[in-house]
C-alpha cells in the first residue's frame, strides 16, 4: 500500500521515481506487462509485478528469458489489441535492438521507460543518458523527465500520445537512473476514474491487427523489384516521419488536457525557464535541471541576466519550440548527461547546432559534459556552466567540450 504517514493529502504518497512509475502503469491499465530487471530499472518492474500479484493491475505478466523477448512478447500482445508496457535501460536496451528497432515501423504503440544509465564500457551501472541518446534515430518518441511527480504524469500520458490515430508510435519516458529511479519524494496519484477519462477507450490496433476473421500481412518483405517495392517502404518511410511530426502537436494537446484535468503543468516540448529578459542562457535536459534552475536563481541574485531551457520531449526534435526560445538570447552553454563520439561534444548540443542555423544571428555555444556514470552535477557546476557561458558576451570563448567532474 501506498506510503501516506509522511503526508497530510489525499491520494499523496512518498515513493521513488520507480514505484512511481509502477503506479502510473497501474493507473493506465495495461493488459500485458513484459519485464526482465535490470539496475537501476529493477525496482520499477518488481513493483509492477507485486502490483499484478496483488490485484492492484489486470495484466498478464510475462516474466520471460530476456531483453529481446520482452519486446517480441509485445508486438504480438499489442497486435492483438492489448495495451502494452515495459521497461529497461542499459545492456537490457542493446540486448533488446532489434525488436525495439522494428516497433516504430510497425507503428505500435507500446509504452516503455527507460531508466537511464551510462555505456556499458568501462564497466558502469551508474545513471546517465549514453543509452537513451543512443537510441535517439530508432524512430521513437523520447521524452525526458526532470521531477518524481512528472515521472508519473509523463507515463500515463504517454499511453495517450503513443494510441492517438494521428501518431500511433511507441514512446520512451526515459527518468535518470540513481537520480530519479530512487530519488524520493512526496507524488500526487490521480483518481483512477479520472485517468479513465483522460486516456479514454483502447484502440492499439485500429491500422492492423492479429485477427483470424481479417488475415494480413504484418511487416512484409518490402524493396527490390516489383510489387511491395521501393514505393511501398517509401510510403512506410513517410508516414512514419508524418507521426513523428503530428507528435508534436498532439504532446502539446495532450499536457493542456493533462492541466485542465488533473491542474499540473508541464511544458509539454521545451521549458523556458527566467528567459524573457535574458541574456544568455544555459540548456538541460532531464533530472539536473532543478540544480540547473538553482544556479540560475543564485546568478540572478548577483545580477547576471541568464536563463534555462530545458528540453523535454527530444523525439521527434523540437525545433520550432527551440528556435523560438534561442531567438530570445546571446550566447548558450548546452549542458549533457552523454556523449557524441563522432562530434567530441554531447548529442543535444550537437542536435542545437542545426537550430542555431534557424536564427538571423549565429550564437556563440559551449558543450558541457557531466553527470557521467553516476556522478553529480550540483551547483557549483552549474554556476562555472553559467559563468563560462556568460564570458561569451565579452567575447572570451571558452573552447569545448568542457568536462565538468573531470578532476573529482
Amino acid at each position: 500500500m501506498p506510503d501516506t504517514a509522511l503526508t497530510n493529502e489525499p491520494n499523496s504518497i512518498v515513493c521513488d521515481g520507480n514505484e512511481a512509475a509502477a503506479w502510473a502503469v497501474s493507473l493506465a491499465k495495461p493488459d500485458m506487462v513484459a519485464v526482465y530487471p535490470i539496475t537501476p530499472q529493477s525496482s520499477l518492474v518488481e513493483y509492477v509485478s507485486q502490483f499484478i500479484a496483488d490485484g492492484k493491475i489486470d495484466a498478464d505478466l510475462m516474466d520471460v528469458e530476456g531483453e529481446h523477448s520482452v519486446m517480441s512478447v509485445l508486438h504480438g500482445a499489442c497486435l492483438a489489441g492489448a495495451r502494452t508496457y515495459t521497461a529497461t535501460c542499459g545492456p537490457g536496451l542493446y540486448y533488446m535492438f532489434e525488436p525495439y528497432v522494428r516497433t516504430p515501423g510497425m507503428r505500435l504503440p507500446i509504452v516503455m521507460s527507460v531508466v537511464t544509465r551510462d555505456g556499458l564500457t568501462p564497466q558502469s551501472v551508474w545513471g546517465g543518458q549514453q543509452d537513451a541518446m543512443m537510441l535517439r534515430e530508432t524512430g521513437w518518441i523520447q521524452i525526458y523527465c526532470e521531477s518524481v511527480q512528472e515521472v508519473l504524469d509523463s507515463l500515463i500520458m504517454a499511453f495517450r500520445i503513443a494510441e492517438h490515430r494521428d501518431v500511433m508510435l511507441p514512446v520512451n519516458i526515459c527518468h535518470d537512473g540513481n537520480y530519479l529511479s530512487y530519488g524520493v519524494t512526496k507524488v500526487i496519484l490521480p483518481e483512477q476514474e479520472m485517468v479513465d477519462d483522460f486516456l479514454g477507450e483502447k484502440d492499439t490496433n485500429w491500422h492492423v491487427a492479429l485477427d483470424p476473421d481479417r488475415p494480413m500481412s504484418v511487416d512484409p518483405l518490402t524493396g527490390g523489384e516489383g510489387p511491395g517495392g521501393p514505393s511501398t517502404f517509401v510510403r512506410y518511410r513517410k508516414s512514419h516521419c508524418a507521426g513523428m511530426q503530428n507528435a508534436l502537436r498532439v504532446i502539446t494537446e495532450t499536457h493542456d488536457e493533462w492541466e485542465r484535468m488533473f491542474g499540473r503543468s508541464y511544458a509539454p516540448l521545451v521549458e523556458e525557464y527566467r528567459l524573457d529578459d535574458a541574456d544568455y542562457a544555459i540548456i538541460t535536459i532531464g533530472s539536473m535541471s532543478g540544480a540547473g534552475k538553482d544556479a540560475v536563481d543564485v546568478a540572478r541574485e548577483q545580477g547576471e541576466k541568464v536563463g534555462l531551457i530545458r528540453i523535454k520531449t527530444f523525439r521527434p526534435f523540437p525545433m520550432a519550440a527551440l528556435t523560438s526560445a534561442l531567438a530570445k538570447v546571446k550566447a548558450i552553454g548546452v549542458v549533457d548527461r552523454s556523449v557524441s563520439f563522432a562530434w567530441n561534444c554531447g548529442p543535444v548540443y550537437q542536435e542545437i547546432q542545426a537550430v542555431l542555423y534557424q536564427l538571423e544571428e549565429r550564437l556563440p555555444a559551449i558543450s558541457f559534459i557531466g553527470g557521467l556514470a553516476g556522478a553529480d552535477i550540483t551547483g557549483e557546476h552549474f554556476a562555472r556552466v553559467i559563468e563560462s557561458t556568460g564570458k561569451q558576451l565579452a567575447g572570451e570563448m571558452t573552447e569545448g567540450p568542457v568536462w565538468l567532474n573531470e578532476n573529482e
